[in-house]
């Protein structure tokens, strides 16, 4: 029998215990990289408590609904809670004023929206905040069409037959949307200058009020984003006229765009949300977040939800956001300046 050598003993004695030694090493290092990865995001938030993310407006929307879904995932991507807190009142504008006086420590951030955003200021003195200038664009998370519904009954089966309808009946028909100054508002002031046509505005408070009513025919017309009107569409409790983005959209494919009619060639107005913090707070947290957010905006199980209601995931850095926002108000101040919208 071949003699063992010393250095044979030293291996076979020492081998379960390298091994051990090694998986605790790589454990170590695993342990190690994960913090590596999460340390960036944890350390713009020393203090552990809760982010709040304003919500201005009532629970059960398409905001809320967005921004609850939005709030979870970044959560579990920041390991931090983040804790949806709905401000509603006079169309977003108190929520979005709690967020634009809000300390600028990253730990508040708020869903805004088109409305108390970008058109509010345009249309309403009393509004004490300038988005530009006291918020901060941290991301993109959606854009939506507005659907028009037609009210059980109504002679017209699409917007060109809905045009034809109020040439003969000037100053007849009504149309209800979430109030003075909303995009829904802006985007039917933009149809009937367009197409020559007068219809009247009835203003709600919310998109629940607006669909009992166009289902019980106190109005004949009613607009809703998307995310709202989808369902109803779908369900067969209300017709869809059209929709007021450049294409159809693939939640409501038999839905005619708005441009589709000659007379609307090349509409295009669609709502939007987007994450902002109070300005002044640190760049790290803004670009952590946008980060973050762009990540969640890329999960699957998101983008099929957005889908189901027709919003489009949005995406990007603050500055395209930022770049965004200009675009959108500029459009929104003509067509304000131009309908003379003013709210009371």
């Amino acid at each position: 029998m071949a003699p063992v050598t010393a250095a044979a003993r030293l291996a076979a004695h020492t081998h379960p215990t390298l091994i051990m030694l090694k998986r605790l090493l790589a454990s170590a290092a695993a342990l190690a990289a994960a913090f590596c990865i999460a340390a960036p995001a944890a350390a713009q938030w020393p203090q552990a408590r809760p982010l709040t993310l304003i919500v201005p407006v009532s629970p059960g929307g398409n905001v809320d609904t967005t921004a609850r879904l939005i709030a979870q995932k970044l959560s579990e991507r920041i390991g931090q809670a983040v804790i949806v807190d709905n401000l509603a009142g006079a169309g977003g504008v108190l929520g979005v004023a709690r967020a634009a006086h809000a300390p600028a420590d990253g730990y508040t951030l708020v869903m805004g929206f088109d409305g108390p955003i970008s058109v509010a200021g345009l249309v309403n003195p009393a509004v004490k905040y300038d988005a530009e200038k006291d918020l901060a664009p941290v991301a993109l998370i959606t854009t939506a069409p507005v659907v028009l519904l037609a009210r059980p009954g109504l002679p017209a089966g699409d917007v060109a037959g809905l045009i034809g309808l109020a040439r003969s009946q000037p100053g007849s028909l009504t149309y209800a949307t979430s109030g003075v100054g909303t995009v829904l508002h802006l985007a039917m002031e933009v149809m009937q200058d367009q197409a020559g046509v007068k219809l009247v505005h009835v203003p709600y408070r919310g998109g629940a009020q607006i669909t009992n009513d166009v289902l019980g025919g106190q109005v004949d017309l009613g607009l809703l984003v998307t995310t709202s009107a989808t369902p109803l569409v779908r369900q067969g409790k209300l017709r869809a006229l059209g929709v007021t983005s450049a294409a159809r959209v693939p939640s409501l494919p038999d839905v005619p765009a708005f441009g589709e009619t000659p007379e609307l060639k090349g509409f295009e107005l669609n709502t939007w949300t987007g994450v902002f913090v109070p300005a002044g707070t640190p760049p790290g947290v803004v670009q952590t977040l946008n980060r973050e957010l762009n990540a969640v905006l890329r999960m699957e199980d998101v983008r099929q939800r957005l889908a189901e209601g027709g919003a489009l995931p949005g995406a990007g850095t603050p500055e395209a956001f930022r770049a965004f926002l200009g675009k959108e108000q500029a459009v929104y101040a003509r067509i304000v300046e131009r309908a003379h919208i003013r709210q009371e």
